[in-house]
């Protein structure tokens, strides 16, 4: 996901993203630890994205607060 993607979502939309995000991270570390998981990278792909729309998140709080 691009950060261009994310910029253009709403509140509501990326808080509703996030809880997608890490219930997929949450899938992905248990296929992983029962060895189904095919790519590993997938994992570090999903968090990379959790940062993001987090940043993307925090930058909107602080730009509402000055």
């Amino acid at each position: 996901m691009r950060s261009s993607e994310i910029h253009a979502m709403t509140d509501a939309e990326l808080s509703n993203k996030l809880g997608e995000l890490k219930t997929e991270l949450f899938n992905l570390r248990f296929r992983h630890a029962s060895g189904q998981l095919e790519n590993p990278m997938s994992i570090v792909r999903c968090k990379k994205d959790i940062a993001r729309v987090n940043t993307i998140i925090r930058e909107r709080q602080i730009k509402a607060k000055g």
